[in-house]
């Protein structure tokens, strides 16, 4: 009885060569990683030096996303794109200081604690709430970085934005960015910092009217400030009409479209990418 192994069939020469060439690859990106953590710890060690504040940039995270997918060719998806660069976003976000979101989810299986995991990385510290205030709560406490909370869609939970403490924390970011005709939940990132333009945004604002204002007579006035957009929310409350409008540009503070409107500016957010086409 021969107990010897067969003889392992030659290596084709090929696939060796392929191989090899992609170890180099790997190397070479690893490569890149670690020049790039490097510069993002000089910016953290620059932005302690001046007081710069929160490293969280997602408008120009949006705009480099953008510039990476307007290049993007070969086989590998849009969404394995966006998902390696939103790791290595919060990788070195991490490098410039402990980040963690408080997520307003009631459940383990609440879309905006999925939305959160998705955007932010599975590195990054969640803590779920029950409700957007208690995750608003912990936010202006200092317990977290950001606010994860439902995109608005009336009462209940999706009415948070009514008694948002703007300016001193913001919508700063929409999620999913990349956008899913398959998916209709959708969440708003609140931070305690000031939004920034990505070149393609949306700008959330308050506005306030009578008790029987309508979504009609929100609208014109948005028209008569010259601003394109339109009422996502219409509640009443103790007399009054409040109104979440969606306006289709970044609005800076101070606008001074904002003061004939009596408006106050929530945030504003990258508008969203389009997905793979199947």
């Amino acid at each position: 009885m021969n107990d010897k192994a067969p003889p392992a069939p030659p290596a084709d020469p090929a696939l060796t060569a392929l191989r090899a060439e992609i170890d180099a690859l790997d190397d070479a990106m690893h490569d890149l990683l670690m020049r790039r953590a490097a510069v993002v710890s000089r910016m953290a060690a620059s932005r302690a030096k001046t007081g710069g504040g929160s490293p969280l940039r997602p408008g120009r995270e949006a705009a480099v996303l953008r510039r990476l997918l307007a290049r993007h060719q070969g086989a590998l998806s849009r969404g394995a794109v966006v998902r390696i660069w939103r790791h290595i976003f919060m990788a070195h976000t991490a490098i410039q200081g402990g980040f963690t979101a408080a997520v307003a989810a009631s459940s383990e299986g609440a879309p905006s604690l999925a939305l959160a995991r998705e955007h932010f990385g599975t590195q990054t510290p969640l803590t779920a709430f029950a409700s957007p205030a208690q995750a608003l709560a912990a936010l202006s406490a200092g317990k977290a970085s950001v606010a994860v909370l439902p995109a608005p869609s009336g009462e209940g939970e999706g009415a948070w934005w009514q008694s948002l403490e703007a300016p001193r924390l913001c919508i700063v970011a929409r999620l999913p960015f990349l956008a899913d005709a398959m998916r209709a939940d959708a969440a708003l990132v609140v931070a305690p910092v000031p939004p920034d333009a990505s070149g393609e945004d949306r700008s959330l604002v308050r506005l306030e009217g009578s008790a029987d204002a309508s979504r009609d007579s929100f609208a014109r006035q948005l028209a008569e400030a010259g601003l394109v957009g339109r009422v996502v929310c219409l509640l009443r409350q103790g007399g009054r009409s409040l109104a979440l409008a969606e306006i289709d540009a970044f609005i800076a503070a101070g606008d001074p479209r904002l003061a004939t409107l009596h408006a106050v500016l929530l945030g504003a957010y990258a508008v969203p990418v389009a997905g793979d086409v199947s």
